[in-house]
């Protein structure tokens, strides 16, 4: 068996099967994204090992290992036979200990090459938080609620560029209405996980382009480092009329079950204030979606123009699309990159050079 550094082990992971030998729970809790689970030792096994170390030392709680595990190396063979092509593949535990040497041993007495993840699953951790974001050229959408970010995003997509869809990856559109539609999050850490696996999919020479964030999405938060990442890139907002904005909203929320959208109101209701919130909620149910778009816009635009005011103004750029049509503004918008940030970043480039 060979042992590999983080960075080593995910340039290898898209040839390779990558197998993780920790439990069932610390697997749902987060994995590298496209692992398999061969867990050496189930929950409860795993629970019985720990108080075992605890109270009676290690030599016991290996002792109690050996006599769990032997019973079922045959099947641990089998399972590998159903899950590895070829011979070769990548393993880790959490600390790239005892588990998963254990593991490697037997299977490489059955045949299997293995390479383990140095450090295991926590030294991978650390890794992609210390790099998620870095060496890309983020482009930021903004834009208020309603301005069609996400439509402009997926147009962008299919012309061939580049794009980090992160409320795909939250399963959640950002807002208190969000989850309507979509799948269960996943756990904050599968969710740090995911992006960094879409991220180095990517080519770091081409522009990223992704839509404007608050930090949390839903239950799931950005990493400290990728927000300030965001923060200090480009941002070109798109500035879309309200009335433009309200029908977008009503196309995309009004089919769903009043019930569910009073209940979405309910969540931003201290905020809202009580009047306001009655109000919405009478609108909601009268059907009067437009008058319940216009109450909530104005929260909404108020949270929203904070959070740009906030950012460096030298990195804002305006653009006022002559059409409501996503693949039209998706086009105006790669026409403005190139002419205006293109230019911009030479000229920053040319300054550090004097």
């Amino acid at each position: 068996m060979q042992y590999i550094d983080a960075a080593v082990f995910l340039d290898s992971a898209g040839d390779h099967t990558v197998i993780d030998v920790r439990s069932p729970s610390e697997f749902r809790q987060g994995h590298i994204p496209g692992a398999f689970n061969l867990p050496l030792f189930d929950d409860e096994e795993r629970r019985r090992i720990g108080t075992l170390y605890h109270d009676s030392g290690k030599d016991a709680s290996v002792l109690l290992g050996f006599d769990l595990v032997g019973p079922k190396m045959s099947r641990y063979v089998k399972q590998a036979q159903k899950l590895v092509k070829g011979k070769q593949m990548l393993m880790h535990c959490w600390r790239g200990g005892l588990r998963s040497s254990s593991m490697a041993w037997l299977l490489e007495l059955a045949g299997f090459r293995i390479k383990i993840l140095q450090g295991g699953y926590k030294a991978y951790r650390a890794f992609i938080r210390r790099n998620i974001g870095s060496g890309y050229e983020l482009v930021v959408l903004g834009g208020k609620t309603g301005s069609g970010k996400s439509e402009i995003l997926r147009q962008l997509d299919s012309s061939g560029e580049q794009i980090l869809d992160l409320e795909k990856i939250a399963c959640h559109k950002g807002s208190a209405f969000g989850h309507l539609g979509q799948q269960e999050q996943p756990t904050n850490e599968q969710f740090e996980n995911n992006l960094f696996s879409v991220l180095h999919s990517l080519n770091p020479a081409k522009p990223v382009w992704l839509e404007d964030e608050s930090r949390s999405i839903g239950i799931v938060s950005l990493p400290d480092l990728f927000i300030d990442r965001m923060k200090a890139s480009p941002l070109i907002y798109i500035e879309t009329d309200k009335e433009s904005r309200i029908r977008r909203l009503i196309s995309d929320y009004a089919g769903y079950d009043p019930d569910f959208l009073d209940a979405s109101v309910q969540r931003i209701s201290s905020r809202l204030g009580s009047l306001n919130t009655k109000l919405v909620t009478q609108a909601i149910r009268n059907r009067n979606f437009e008058d319940a778009c216009r109450l909530l816009l104005n929260y909404y635009d108020k949270l929203y123009m904070a959070g740009i005011q906030a950012r460096d103004q030298s990195r804002i750029f305006v653009i006022k699309p002559g059409s409501g049509n996503p693949e039209t503004i998706a086009v105006e918008i790669l026409a403005f990159h190139n002419r205006v940030l293109n230019a911009t970043q030479a000229n920053d480039v040319s300054k550090k050079a004097i």
